[in-house]
C-alpha cells in the first residue's frame, strides 16, 4: 500500500476590470494510483502582488497580464476606494 499526496494547479483564471489572477490548487490523495481523495483552494492575485513564489505557469501569466499600466490603474483604484 503506498499513499502519495499531490498539490497541483489545477485552474488558472484572469478575471475583472486589473486583471486579478485566480488560481485554484487540487490535493489528491491516491493509494496504489487510485484517488481517495481531492479537495480545492484557491487564492487571488492582484496586480502588484509578489508572484515569485509561484509556479512557472502562473509566474508567466501574472506577467503577462499585470503590465505596469493595469498596476498603476489598481493602485490608483484602490487609491480611490480608501480616499488616499
Amino acid at each position: 500500500m503506498s499513499l502519495s499526496k499531490q498539490v497541483i494547479v489545477d485552474k488558472v483564471e484572469v478575471v475583472g476590470a486589473y486583471n486579478h489572477v485566480q488560481i485554484r490548487e487540487a490535493t489528491v490523495v491516491t493509494e496504489d494510483g487510485a484517488e481517495l481523495s481531492r479537495s480545492f483552494h484557491r487564492k487571488v492575485l492582484a496586480p502588484g502582488d509578489d508572484y515569485s513564489a509561484e509556479e512557472a505557469k502562473v509566474q508567466a501569466i501574472c506577467s503577462a497580464v499585470h503590465t505596469a499600466e493595469v498596476i498603476e490603474a489598481y493602485q490608483a483604484h484602490l487609491a480611490a476606494q480608501t480616499g488616499a
